[in-house]
């Protein structure tokens, strides 16, 4: 990804709708998957480091990012010594050594993203989790993707087989950013189809009362995905382990 990319990411990721919001969904689902007292959390490709303050409301966090410039900034963020390092190598840690792992928008970044799950794997503890988060659909392919230098983008039976495939469990599995969707899906498709591809970046912030509008309607999906994922949505969600344990949707 660019360096002004990452410039701009550490810009937004305090107050731009999207950031806001999955942070919110996020801390949902991660609620109930780490002990309530010791829990040792990683966050795999943690970017210029906006959600590790989030992560650090339910342990120790470490974290790890390719990118020097993007190292930088999450420690400047976030006072924590980011590691150097991808995926499927080189990682810098130990095997089972972690209560939750997170790719947060990484593994469409990834060229092998079979490898790096089985990388992955190796660093949970017995009864860890591994929460994973992609971009969904190939039709909503974007200049956006290309820009951040996507190598794909993901259905919910795509991640599941690939996850299988490395010898997680799927705990559970499906959409978010749904209420969202045909706004989203539909600008998409304007864009395409009068050959308008728009900016690099989707990540322009909106106005405040537009923004404010848009981290509701978003960050509302968080009262519902504690319940059940959705069966649509341009994000995909799961849930793995390397146990195994009892499917949920």
């Amino acid at each position: 990804m660019r360096p002004e990319l990452y410039q701009e990411m550490a810009e937004l990721q305090a107050e731009h709708w999207w950031f806001v919001a999955r942070r919110q969904i996020l801390a949902t689902m991660i609620r109930g998957l780490v002990p309530s007292v010791g829990a040792e959390i990683l966050e795999i490709g943690c970017g210029t480091g906006g959600n590790l303050a989030m992560l650090a409301t339910f342990g120790q966090v470490q974290a790890m990012e390719y990118d020097e410039h993007a190292r930088r900034s999450a420690a400047a963020i976030s006072g924590l010594a980011i590691a150097s390092g991808g995926l499927p190598e080189p990682v810098p840690f130990e095997d089972g050594l972690f209560d939750l792992v997170c790719l947060l928008d990484v593994l469409e970044h990834v060229e092998d993203d079979g490898a790096a799950l089985v990388r992955v794997k190796r660093l949970l503890k017995p009864t860890g989790h591994l929460l994973v988060t992609v971009p969904a659909y190939a039709w909503l392919w974007s200049a956006h993707d290309s820009a951040h230098h996507h190598q794909r983008r993901y259905t919910a039976a795509m991640l599941r087989h690939r996850a299988y495939a490395a010898g997680l469990t799927v705990c559970r599995i499906g959409y978010f950013n749904t209420l969202l969707f045909p706004l989203i899906a539909g600008l998409r498709m304007v864009r395409k189809l009068t050959g308008n591809t728009g900016d690099d970046s989707d990540a322009a912030l909106p106005s405040p009362a537009i923004n404010a509008l848009l981290t509701g309607v978003f960050g509302f999906e968080r009262h519902l995905v504690r319940h059940q994922l959705f069966p649509f949505g341009t994000s995909v969600l799961a849930v793995l382990s390397a146990a195994q344990e009892k499917y949920m949707v």
